[in-house]
């Protein structure tokens, strides 16, 4: 579904590329170009690699089969896809729960990249990666679904709303309430604040 970059295409927008895809079909693959390495890249931190490939796969499709639908007001459909690859990984709910506390339990994490890795190459220590991993795991769907567009996705609140069809209030409650989890689960320490890191060293 690669075609390459031409300049045409690094100029126009998202919603101009799904808009002529509509009658040419063919150029829905510049889309695919555009975005497909980010999606990848979110679902293997979410999943793992073993099924990165496939939703990725699914997602644009997805997107595809549905690109009438798709609101040409917005320039960016990045949030779309987000939505679709994140609905695709609400039905591996259970898979993804358990790979999380795999890492839990091994401190090994095999995704590339994976938020896990981030945050334990900011930390600077091993164990961190376990925390961080179970209590991931432990956070309700809607939760880490918001949590992980934002932190992995690099969504901006409203964004999300976009992504998942919710409010940006209900956006805002469910982050405020995981990352509260998520300091809890550290020992009330923002893994992500040098500041805090040092005065507990």
């Amino acid at each position: 579904m690669t075609t390459g970059w031409s300049v045409e295409t690094e100029r126009i927008c998202d919603a101009a590329i799904i808009e002529r895809s509509r009658h040419e079909p063919d150029r829905f693959a510049d889309l695919y170009d555009r975005h497909a390495e980010e999606i990848h890249r979110y679902v293997t931190r979410r999943l793992g690699r073993e099924t990165a490939d496939d939703i990725t796969a699914e997602t644009f499709l997805a997107a595809f089969r549905h690109r009438d639908r798709y609101d040409l007001t917005c320039d960016d459909a990045r949030p779309w896809l987000y939505g679709m690859a994140t609905n695709l990984i609400g039905k591996h709910r259970r898979a993804e729960v358990r790979f999380f506390r795999a890492i839990a339990r091994t401190g090994v994490d095999p995704a590339i990249g994976s938020i896990a890795e981030e945050v334990t190459e900011r930390v600077g220590a091993q164990s961190i990666r376990r925390q961080l991993a179970d209590a991931l795991a432990r956070l309700n769907a809607g939760q880490r679904d918001v949590l992980l567009l934002v932190a992995a996705g690099g969504l901006d609140q409203e964004q999300v709303a976009a992504a998942l069809g919710i409010a940006v209030g209900t956006v805002h409650s469910r982050l405020h309430r995981a990352r509260k989890k998520m300091r809890e689960a550290l020992g009330g320490v923002n893994p992500t604040d040098p500041a805090q890191r040092e005065g507990n060293r």
